[in-house]
């Protein structure tokens, strides 16, 4: 295979159907150890013929946790200041019970066309070719990939933030709270570029457990300290000014900065509940007993319950805080100075749970990729042939050439864009208002009506297809807010600066 080939299939990665599998390809492709012979490979299989799962309500929780407790829990704050105290908590609880309602549909989509005893489903374009297939599998593609690429640079983004935040509140504690403390962003996403190279290693989403849940208490971590310091905030008397309505025009803001900072702001939100794009790739780490769609219903109702807990806490006490000056980021961007070593633990918080979050998303897009690759060359070395290597105090880790040189230049990549693009809350709300109504509503609305065969024009299918339309609306008014705001940053933007 050379290099004209591999630009070729990536190119028309989304633009083909994927050829049938045979059973032993699956067991390859999921996990080339997992192919053995005897009585003791069918103990060690399931129904499927793949290495036998063994992800718990525990694991899928912490893999739900670590998606949807992002540092974009610390940008609600700045979000309640758009919206004010009515339509900011609002629409928080609102696009909290309309994320666990749709993760409930797509839940049930794991297996088709039973959802307990059905055909599993490894892909969220697997799940919607067996469900809705045509044009539909490829828009799913291009929707779910992109976003979960526009993640992973946005986390290297973030992470370089927190990472900057760490020498700044040094700065800030030796020279006053007045002095100039300010970095470039660069070194720390090309750090965090390369310890994603090594971590990126980590053959599948299966062996990810381990981070996902130290990932998960960094989550928990940070946002609890976050909530403590605006706490004490409060408590001090020393607060900004809230309104129901949130920022004042004429004061505060202008007319048109409210309107699309509004919009802004519900693409941050609606960003802050995203994990359906890895929701099946989450289910398919279940064992089969008890059945993967009540387990995942259980994990993302605790996960989603759990985070809006936070979501309140974290918005309405940061608002309460800051009022309608509420910073973008109140760790990073210094909406608290002392105690110095507390915001640096949380900073650092913020870091750890990135790497693990940016394996989290990034693992069911370079699997996409070497499913293709697999499909495309069977006989290629190259691709398929793995070697083990005996790493001290850390034993065999299986290499893969392949594996190794795609996965490197894709992080590679991502960080050169990141670098190209370091603007928080922008990318952040255009992330959320993009991927949103497609992952999180349309796709698992459209496949719950194909496989409970709502009637067309019943009750029930107006009433899903009322919820897609006016999701859509919100999500498009929200893109459209994000990207006048990363437009305005893009003008105010200052490349080169350094801690003085």
């Amino acid at each position: 295979m050379n290099i004209q080939h591999l630009c070729h299939l990536l190119s028309s990665l989304f633009m083909s159907p994927s050829p049938p599998l045979t059973m032993k390809s699956l067991d390859t492709l999921h996990n080339p150890s997992a192919v053995e012979s005897g009585n003791a490979a069918v103990k060690n299989v399931d129904d499927d013929g793949r290495e036998k799962r063994t992800g718990t309500f525990l694991t899928a929780s912490a893999h739900i946790i670590t998606a949807v407790i992002g540092s974009g829990v610390l940008s609600l704050a700045w979000a309640l200041a758009q919206l004010g105290w009515v339509a900011g908590t609002m629409i928080l609880v609102i696009f909290a019970i309309i994320t666990y309602y749709t993760s409930t549909l797509l839940a049930d989509c794991y297996r088709a066309p039973d959802p307990i005893t059905g055909t599993r489903n490894y892909t969220y374009m697997g799940v919607v070719r067996a469900y809705l297939g045509g044009k539909k599998v490829q828009l799913c593609g291009l929707a779910q990939y992109g976003n979960l690429v526009g993640v992973s640079i946005g986390y290297t983004i973030t992470a370089s933030i927190s990472l900057v935040a760490i020498g700044r509140a040094n700065c800030f504690h030796d020279k006053g709270h007045g002095a100039k403390c300010t970095a470039s962003n660069y070194p720390y996403m090309v750090a965090f570029g390369g310890l994603q190279i090594l971590l990126s290693q980590i053959p599948n989403f299966h062996k990810l457990s381990f981070l996902s849940i130290i990932a998960a208490v960094m989550s928990f971590s940070y946002a609890s300290i976050g909530i403590g310091l605006a706490i004490a905030k409060v408590a001090s008397g020393k607060v900004g000014k809230t309104t129901l309505t949130g920022t004042v025009i004429g004061v505060d803001v202008s007319a048109s900065d409210k309107v699309w900072k509004a919009f802004q702001a519900v693409g941050d939100i609606a960003f802050s509940y995203a994990y359906t794009t890895i929701l099946i790739e989450i289910q398919d780490t279940l064992r089969s007993s008890p059945p993967e769609n009540k387990v995942m219903k259980k994990a993302s109702l605790i996960g989603v319950s759990t985070t809006t807990v936070f979501y309140l806490l974290c918005g309405c006490i940061g608002y309460a805080a800051f009022g309608n000056l509420s910073p973008g980021d109140f760790l990073t961007d210094f909406g608290f100075y002392e105690p110095f070593w507390l915001v640096i633990f949380a900073n650092v918080c913020i870091a750890v749970h990135l790497v693990g979050a940016y394996q989290v998303y990034v693992q069911p897009f370079f699997q996409f990729v070497e499913s293709k690759c697999n499909k495309k060359w069977p006989e290629s070395n190259f691709i398929n042939k793995e070697y083990s290597l005996k790493i001290p105090l850390l034993g065999k880790f299986r290499v893969n050439f392949f594996r190794l040189v795609w996965r490197t230049n894709y992080v590679i990549l991502t960080t050169f864009i990141a670098m190209i693009f370091p603007f928080f809350n922008s990318i952040l709300g255009l992330l959320g208002a993009l991927a949103f109504w497609p992952l999180t509503v349309y796709f698992p609305v459209a496949m719950h009506i194909a496989q409970t065969k709502v009637k067309k024009y019943s009750g029930r299918w107006l009433a899903l297809n009322l919820l897609v339309l006016v999701c859509l609306i919100v999500s498009a008014l929200a893109a459209v807010g994000s990207i006048v705001g990363l437009i305005n940053n893009v003008k105010k933007y200052k490349p080169f600066e350094s801690i003085d």
